[in-house]
């Protein structure tokens, strides 16, 4: 058996458990919103045609944000046509995923729904094919009371009073070639800060996200936030950040020090803005808006749109199916946005059904729960009060990818109101148990509350509508607390989340 030990002090604090670290993203793309979320014919659906529950499920999640309605698909989006009766509202071609958006879904809906589900809406200007004006007429709808044109047609398609949508994202993965409207730092920049700026007329206090970069493989990473916030430092209060290319290729151990690859790229974009910042002489900081995230096997079929004269309404697109091991790696990226606080102000699991999602459904049938719904659950039920900054002492593994690294990564939270703490672990271990060591001097008197464990030993196990329940996050006996010091033994390829409370 391996070993480990960490030692957790209430004065090395990184920064508060902040509430939108736990966001989503839906996206219309694939059975995201149509089949996913709206699903007017589902035993369970409301009058607006949500399904009743996705909502549920939502709300278990621990969901505290949405960003919406995209990705890729806002940077050809028209949000007028989502707007008044279905009934006369138009299809349009969505050339970023080669289909058809019926427009059944939109604004309005989109809205009922964070409502209905209890998150906070966190909306994307389309800054592809559109501007400045586009997006001052959809905060001018979602935001002014009413009288003027486009609030009073807010009104007069039901919503009395206004949206109050406070987090905007101005545009989306605007460094990447395949954005309908792809720019350069330069054009982008000018035109985010441009828009900012004139959004900032009508509400001052809005917290706008400019567009960081797609992946940190991108050959303009760096240098496009540098350019980008050059232009618009004053004007944006986070940098976006994006990464999916984490997947088990054959290459298990490197797969889970994927974490290690999200540290570096927090790092990198955290000094950047703080170069820009030094060179500009700016008193504020810029953070960071992770507001896209998650494992996604993109060589696999389901990632592959329709082609040619194939424009389907909500295609089978991306819909992964996670295994063991795929959760165990969303835990641990889970830990190193808690990890820098400090830094990542908000993030958003993309996405939140069918799509890459935690959430899974059949068009007018069940739903279920995926291997990742439950460490980002856990994370999100039981993550409060303090990020502390761990001591760790723990073996190394090999990797291909990223070298040595240590088998144990780790974060705990510390809630000063009741005293308790909460430790979420990994062990990337292939094949060996941790036994972990908690050095508890700094919280003298704390007892295991409850300590649960994601492991199986077939690390390649996935839920299915018809078995999601065989392998679930199950107690852990082995955790133990004496003379203000805890144990507990980790398995192989696990996640882990240990409860401690005042005695």
């Amino acid at each position: 058996m391996l070993s480990a030990s960490v030692t957790i002090d209430p004065a090395f604090v990184v920064g508060p458990v902040r509430p939108r670290t736990f966001g989503s993203f839906v996206e219309h793309l694939g059975r995201c919103v149509y089949t996913g979320l709206h699903d007017p014919e589902h035993p369970t659906a409301d009058a607006d045609g949500f399904r009743g529950d996705v909502v549920d499920l939502t709300r278990e999640l621990g969901v505290t944000t949405v960003r919406y309605p995209g990705g890729n698909f806002v940077s050809g989006y028209r949000w007028e046509d989502g707007i008044g009766p279905v009934d006369q509202r138009p299809r349009r071609l969505d050339l970023a995923w080669h289909s058809t958006d019926p427009n059944l879904v939109g604004v309005d809906e989109f809205m009922r729904w964070c409502a209905k589900a209890g998150v906070e809406p966190m909306m994307a200007v389309n800054l592809g094919t559109r501007g400045v004006q586009e997006a001052l007429d959809l905060l001018e709808y979602t935001n002014v009371p009413g009288g003027t044109a486009w609030s009073d047609r807010r009104r007069a398609n039901g919503a009395a009073d206004p949206y109050k949508v406070k987090m905007w994202c101005l545009g989306n993965e605007m460094d990447g070639p395949w954005q309908v409207g792809h720019k350069t730092a330069h054009e982008y920049g000018r035109l985010a800060a441009e828009t900012a700026r004139a959004m900032r007329m009508i509400d001052p206090d809005l917290e706008l996200v400019v567009c960081g970069s797609s992946g940190s493989q991108m050959p303009t990473f760096g240098d496009w936030e540098r350019v980008v916030l050059s232009e618009s430092y004053e004007h944006v209060d986070h940098v976006s950040a994006h990464a999916y290319y984490w997947e088990e290729d054959g290459d298990l151990a490197s797969f889970l020090a994927s974490s290690v690859d999200m540290d570096h790229f927090v790092d990198a974009v955290a000094s950047t803005a703080d170069a820009v910042r030094a060179a500009g002489k700016h008193d504020k900081r810029i953070n960071i808006s992770f507001d896209e995230w998650n494992v996604w096997y993109q060589k696999r079929a389901e990632s592959r749109p329709p082609s040619g004269d194939d424009w389907p309404v909500a295609p089978v697109l991306l819909e992964d199916r996670y295994n063991v091991a795929d959760a165990v790696v969303v835990g641990n990226l889970l830990i190193s946005l808690l990890r820098h606080t400090d830094r990542v102000h908000a993030a958003s699991l993309a996405q939140l059904v069918n799509v890459i999602a935690p959430i899974m459904t059949e068009p007018g049938g069940r739903a279920w729960r995926q291997t990742t719904f439950h460490p980002f659950a856990l994370t999100a039920r039981y993550a409060a009060g303090e990020v502390l900054r761990l001591a760790v002492d723990a073996p190394v593994q090999e990797t291909a990818k990223f070298g040595d690294v240590p088998v144990l990564d780790a974060v705990a939270t510390h809630d000063p109101e009741t005293g308790g703490v909460v430790v979420f672990a990994v062990n990337r271990s292939l094949t060996d148990d941790l036994a972990l060591d908690l050095d508890l001097r700094g919280f003298p008197g704390l007892r295991v509350a409850e300590a649960v464990t994601l492991s199986n030993p077939d690390h390649t196990w996935s839920a299915t509508a018809d078995d999601a329940t065989s392998v679930l996050p199950q107690p852990n006996t082995t955790a133990k607390v004496a003379d203000d010091r805890a144990q507990v033994t980790l398995p192989p390829v696990s996640w882990s989340v240990v409860r401690l409370e005042k005695i």
